[in-house]
């Protein structure tokens, strides 16, 4: 830590400071700067000194430390106001809105005081002449607090009314504070308006949009605009979540968890800030605090999870069950002291009011990845039940109606009459059905009851529903493995089948039973076998392994389509317009349907499974069965995509999505959904890609796979998210995927590929040392790849985050890598950019200018070697306009190395269009070491333009802009004649262009500058 010896170097470590994060440690600091401020006897440092800890205090959990460095710049003010300089009397007068509102923030200090101090604030403003918006805001802010309405109605009015001047708080501000009272007022929808702005980015400061899209949550809730609220939240926390000050909207934040279902999610939060629970320099965010983390505990609790582990104030562990109840005394506590300290009872109304909020939406998916709270709930709707407990005869009623009709809630209706029949003696049809379902539900473990259904079935006088039992059960076998057995056992009731039918003893649905499990067998058998048909071979089969065993395998497969095939077959001959009303023959067709499809499918016969698929579904669909469509559906998706057909592979997983309703599944919605993700992000919807995708991860979670196929589908929402330009929103996403994201479950490109997106998002949030860290993860993984192409992108990215983090040395080692790997792939244009970037970083660093002439010669050599060597017309029009913008970079560099700053131009994302750096005036320096920079950089600047001129009309925009840069370069050297020539030249460039054009209309502007410039010779 540097040692304070004068006035600049406190005013650099006060500067530094107030980079630091938020919290105690910038704070104790601030103080130490004070201590040293006093030791240099300057006044007005210690003024400063004492801004600054005040500025500190006040964006911290210690606000209530404020109002002494405040007393004392406020006696120093009184007794020597000469002291201040300008901008500091400016701050003095500014800080008064803080400490007004400081001070109704604390409950110890009486509503009295506060009235005074607002006095005093309007005397002093009134004094220096200020306007009264700022007083009249402050009395709003003490009237809304207190509850008194009818003052706070007034002063709201007359602080919109006044004129706005330097006191006045800032847009972003004012229109969080106008927003919140029209929220409280219940109007939301004027909140929402007044708050865009904001939300937009017209307007910010340090804490806005911060608070704005924090205090937005439950409004936009109650309007019941989830997805704006969603992304408010994700883009919201990412904003407050380093800001230790802003623990009020923070609550916000859980208390919009503890409102949309995501209850763990909440916990996170907690977990995140302990200290929030135990700071007490601020007791009103502390109040608003502890209502939210009342509310999540009093929602944990109401849905069974009150003994769950939660985190809560150090020292002791904590129950949501006993947080709760602690949260609620410390709100309600704090609450009576401000209410005490107010003479009404309205903090405490509002209190207990947040406090006993219902949740607005059950669950409201986020798409990062949080475990749900409570287990999910069924899937499938609850069947449906009587207002009173139904008797034996009802439920056996109900269950046969559910059973004959192929309702999804059959086996729970039969088991149900299980329940009640206990006890009870029945006739053997009643036993029969019960040890039917019963074996059905059971699955592999119900084999036995099959039989007993069988015998019961027989006592009863029905053989033909008793073979129907034996067959399913011989199916059941099949699918344990056992195929050969229940092939045997179902051959046998087939034979017996037939001929009770024959003689008809028995019916067509229950000859058709067992005529279908014949065949369901028989498909298990080719499921079981050989995928697909295998080539036959061309040679003829030798004593070789290969071709006896392969021919054999062939003439195995063939027979068991071919059974299957027959097998089918017979039920469509058996049901095929024989169902009428009864739906178990109909969809009997339409199982056969589907099972000709698959076989079409084993037989490469793509088209035409597809058509059938779709056949099977309809008629699914046509019997009142369309959950049983889904599967078909999902099939015939599958074969559109295979067939290079996604039109109707989208049709026919929305058709899936649709039939199956609430019926499927949470993994199979995740499947679906995320399948309808990849095609909508193919066809370029990355909106409706996001949906699906957002879908995908909450049935994903709700499946508990969360760090399987969750992890995709957060990847493909991040993805989705960043091509919207939503950056904040898919940085969360994608942070949240990452840790579950591994090359062995998804892919190392999957890996990369979620690195990449998130360090373009964290690049475009500003965040670029992070982002450099995830393009450099993600390079290291590229560079073990055979194609090296994004291990080079992403090492020239990364070099461009560390740059711009301001890490020069580990930038120029990035340039180098990529430009070394842009060189051997043979890519001149990013090679020459990696070398120029290169240059501009050594100008900045130690190497100077000297070593940054070398590298930017470097860049131009290696362009025009790349350029020599292209015969491709196409190919060297992009050469000479990446030269061009080489030379004009070059003389760029040349000027202002001699004569200011220097500061790397932006690098365009495309080799076609020409650098444009800022315009730097150079019609100041004379001195000679300047000048023959200037003249060295002019003869740069006439390269490039004589450059881009050889490309015509496309060149037209770099010719005139490196026109005009040696037109300044002219001007600095005291040539205004010539600078006004070439800037006539510019004008004469663009006679009868485009005037709309922003270029055009920039180039044309600058030119008539340079004109004024030389004929008032200024």
């Amino acid at each position: 830590m540097a040692e304070i010896t004068d006035f600049d170097a406190l005013r650099r470590a006060m500067a530094e400071n107030s980079e630091e994060p938020e919290g105690p440690a910038r704070n104790a600091r601030a103080e130490q700067l004070l201590a040293e401020a006093e030791k240099l006897n300057i006044p007005l440092a210690v003024i400063e000194a004492l801004g600054h800890q005040l500025k500190v205090y006040n964006y911290s959990s210690e606000k209530d430390r404020m109002f002494v460095p405040f007393a004392r710049l406020l006696r120093m003010w009184d007794e020597r106001p000469a002291d201040f300089d300008e901008y500091e009397a400016h701050t003095l007068h500014w800080v008064f809105k803080w400490v007004s509102a400081g001070m109704l923030d604390q409950p110890h200090i009486p509503l009295a005081s506060v009235e005074k101090w607002l006095g005093e604030m309007e005397h002093r403003y009134r004094l220096a002449g200020h306007s009264e918006r700022a007083v009249r805001s402050a009395e709003f802010s003490v009237a809304a607090h207190v509850g008194d309405l009818e003052r706070a109605e007034r002063a709201y009015a007359a602080w919109l009314a006044a004129d706005r001047d330097r006191m006045a708080d800032c847009h972003a501000c004012e229109l969080h504070g106008q927003g919140t009272w029209q929220a409280e007022r219940g109007r939301d929808e004027e909140a929402l308006r007044l708050w865009r702005p904001v939300l937009e980015g017209e307007y910010s400061c340090a804490h806005e949009p911060h608070t704005v899209l924090a205090s937005s949550l439950a409004p936009l809730l109650r309007l019941g605009r989830l997805d704006e609220a969603r992304a408010h939240h994700l883009r919201g926390f990412r904003l407050v979540r380093p800001m230790e000050s802003m623990r009020g909207a923070y609550a916000d934040h859980v208390e919009f968890c503890a409102l949309t279902g995501n209850e763990a999610r909440g916990l996170e939060l907690l977990a995140e800030r302990p200290s929030y629970f135990t700071d007490t320099g601020h007791p009103r965010s502390r109040l608003d605090f502890m209502a939210v983390v009342a509310l999540l505990m009093e929602r944990l609790t109401g849905l069974g999870l009150g003994e769950r582990q939660v985190p809560g104030p150090a020292g002791r562990s904590w129950t949501a069950r006993e947080l709760g109840v602690h949260a609620r005394a410390e709100a309600l506590e704090l609450a009576e002291r401000f209410d005490r300290r107010n003479g009404t009872s309205h903090i405490g109304d509002r209190v207990r009011a947040r406090m006993a909020r219902p949740p607005l939406v059950e669950r409201l998916p986020l798409g990062v990845r949080t475990v749900r709270s409570a287990p999910a709930p069924a899937v499938t709707p609850p069947a449906p039940e009587a207002a009173e407990q139904p008797d034996l005869s009802t439920l056996l009623t109900e269950a046969r109606r559910q059973a004959d009709t192929l309702r999804p809630h059959a086996l729970e209706a039969w088991a149900a009459v299980a329940r009640a029949a206990e006890g009870v003696e029945l006739d053997p049809r009643d036993r029969a059905e019960i040890a039917d379902h019963e074996a059905m539900a059971r699955g592999p473990e119900g084999i036995a009851l099959f039989e007993r259904a069988a015998a019961l079935y027989a006592e009863a006088g029905d053989p033909g529903e008793a073979l129907a039992a034996r067959a399913r059960g011989a199916y059941v076998r099949a699918l344990t493995g056992d195929v050969d057995a229940a092939l045997t056992t179902v051959t046998g009731l087939y034979d017996e089948a037939l001929a009770l039918y024959a003689e008809e003893s028995t019916g067509v649905r229950q000859t058709a039973s067992v005529v279908m499990s014949r065949a369901r067998i028989l498909m298990r058998r080719v499921q079981e076998g050989t995928p697909e048909i295998p080539e036959i071979p061309n040679t003829v089969p030798g004593e070789g392994e290969g071709g006896v065993n392969a021919g054999a395998a062939t003439a195995r497969a063939r027979g068991d389509l071919a059974d299957a095939e027959r097998a089918v077959r017979e039920v469509l001959a058996l049901v095929d317009g024989r169902a009428g009303d009864d739906v178990r023959l109909a969809a009997r067709a339409a199982e056969a349907r589907g099972m000709l499809a698959e076989l079409a499918e084993r037989s490469g016969e793509a088209g035409r499974a597809a058509q059938l698929f779709r056949r099977a579904a309809a008629e699914y669909v046509g019997a009142g069965l369309p959950w049983f469509a889904v599967e078909y559906e999902v099939r015939v998706a599958a074969l559109a995509h295979q067939l290079g057909d996604l039109a109707e592979a989208e049709r026919a997983l929305r058709a899936a999505l649709e039939h199956g309703g609430p019926y499927v599944e949470p993994i199979g919605r995740a499947q679906l959904h995320l399948q309808l993700a990849e095609v909508a992000g193919g066809r370029g919807e990355a909106g409706e890609a996001a949906e699906h995708a957002l879908e995908a991860a909450h049935w994903a979670d709700e499946a508990g796979e969360s760090a399987t196929l969750g992890a995709w589908a957060r990847h493909q929402l991040g993805g989705s998210l960043l091509r919207q330009g939503r950056h904040a929103e898919a940085a969360e996403v994608l942070e949240s995927a990452l840790p579950d994201l591994s090359a062995q479950t998804h892919g190392d490109g999957a890996v990369v590929q979620a690195q990449w997106w998130l360090g373009d998002c964290l690049s475009e949030l500003g965040e670029h040392r992070a982002a450099a860290e995830h393009r450099l993860q993600a390079a290291e993984i590229a560079r073990h790849w055979p194609e090296q192409q994004d291990h080079a992108t992403l090492a020239h990215l990364a070099a461009e985050s560390l740059s711009n983090a301001g890490l020069l040395e580990e930038a120029d080692l990035a340039y180098a890598r990529a430009g070394e790997l842009w060189r051997v792939l043979g890519n001149p244009h990013f090679l020459v950019r990696s070398l120029r970037a290169r240059a501009w970083l050594a100008l900045r660093g130690e190497a100077g200018a000297e070593g940054a002439r070398e590298l930017m010669a470097d860049a131009v050599g290696a362009c025009e070697g790349a350029l020599r060597a292209a015969a491709d017309p196409v190919a060297r029009g992009q050469l000479v306009t990446e030269l061009g913008s080489t030379h004009r970079q070059f003389g760029d560099l040349l000027a202002r190395s001699a004569a200011e700053e220097p500061e790397e131009p932006e690098e365009p994302e495309e080799p076609e269009e020409p650098e444009e750096p800022e315009e730097p005036d150079y019609s100041e320096y004379d001195d000679q070491v300047v000048q023959g920079a200037f003249e060295a950089a002019l003869i740069q600047m006439d390269r490039a333009a004589e450059l881009f001129g050889t490309l015509g009309a496309e060149g037209l925009h770099g010719r005139t802009g490196a026109e005009l840069a040696a037109g300044r370069l002219e001007a600095g050297l005291g040539r205004p004649a010539r600078a006004a020539a070439r800037a006539r030249g510019v004008l004469a460039a663009y006679e009868g262009a485009d005037g709309t054009d922003e270029t055009v209309r920039a180039r044309r502007a600058e030119a008539e500058r340079m004109l004024r410039l030389d004929r008032t010779g200024q």
